[in-house]
């Protein structure tokens, strides 16, 4: 069985200990609302595979969790480097106005005049706010990365339908 829709939240990086724990790097936050989306699914080469988690701590180094039925180093080392899914029906509902990252990205970035700026590649978290990193394309101004604040002074709108963003940014900065 495959995960419905799926959307990845986080990455399994290192094992931790010799006891079948993993470091895992979150994408939600706060970070260890990861825990709460059950089960996690991990692509292979062979499809995907379901895995559960049945412990878990935060360290100074990081959030660790323990999976199910893996209780050695070695075994815990093949599921290392791999992304982390879950199905898009287990993510709460936002308020109106509000936007996970998985649903900006790809979106058309367009100026008030109208210029095509590119697409939204992926977003950064900069602790002050998160910025919209945006590719120019073949239907775009031109071929430059631009780092767009995701502030309402500049994104000032999103519609998910038109698959786009509407932003008051100089096309030269």
């Amino acid at each position: 069985m495959d995960p419905i829709d799926p959307v990845t939240v986080g990455r399994i990086t290192t094992v931790h200990g010799i006891k079948g724990w993993v470091k895992v790097h979150s994408f939600t936050q706060p970070e260890d609302n990861i825990v709460g989306y059950q089960p996690w699914w991990l692509k292979t080469t062979d499809g995907w595979e379901m895995i559960e988690i049945d412990q878990c701590r935060a360290t100074a180094k990081g959030l660790m969790v323990h999976l199910v039925k893996v209780d050695d180093r070695d075994q815990a080392r093949q599921y290392c480097q791999r992304d982390i899914a879950v199905e898009r029906a287990n993510l709460p509902s936002l308020e109106t106005g509000e936007y996970y990252w998985h649903q900006l990205q790809g979106l058309t970035v367009v100026t008030t005049e109208g210029v095509k700026l590119g697409k939204v590649s992926s977003l950064m978290e900069t602790g002050a706010n998160d910025v919209l990193v945006v590719e120019g394309d073949a239907d775009s101004l031109d071929q430059q990365e631009r780092l767009i604040p995701y502030v309402e002074q500049f994104v000032l709108g999103v519609d998910l339908d038109a698959r786009e963003i509407k932003v008051d940014w100089d096309p030269d900065f």
